[in-house]
């Protein structure tokens, strides 16, 4: 069962220790790991400190996810054009 209130999606990067993450259901929180399981441990404490800084500046919290799911995906590049 997973403990996280929202979907994550957690990005490998070119670097075999380093993976990025974010939840496409809570807007502005981010963070890094060096794991898979890193970034689903750092997301689970995250998101509590997250919606806890939302509701002390009076911000709107979205809904917890009925069903939060955790993608695994290859890091998105940005396409620079000149």
């Amino acid at each position: 069962m997973l403990e996280l209130e929202y979907s994550l999606i957690i990005e490998a990067t070119e670097e075999p220790d380093y993976f990025g993450f974010y939840s496409p259901d809570l807007a502005g929180f981010t963070g890094i790991g060096h794991s898979v399981e890193d970034c689903i441990y750092k997301a689970k404490w995250g998101m509590i400190e997250h919606i806890n800084l939302l509701k002390e500046k009076g911000l709107p919290v979205p809904p917890k996810s009925a069903n939060p799911k955790i993608t695994i995906q290859n890091e998105d590049k940005l396409a620079i054009h000149s």
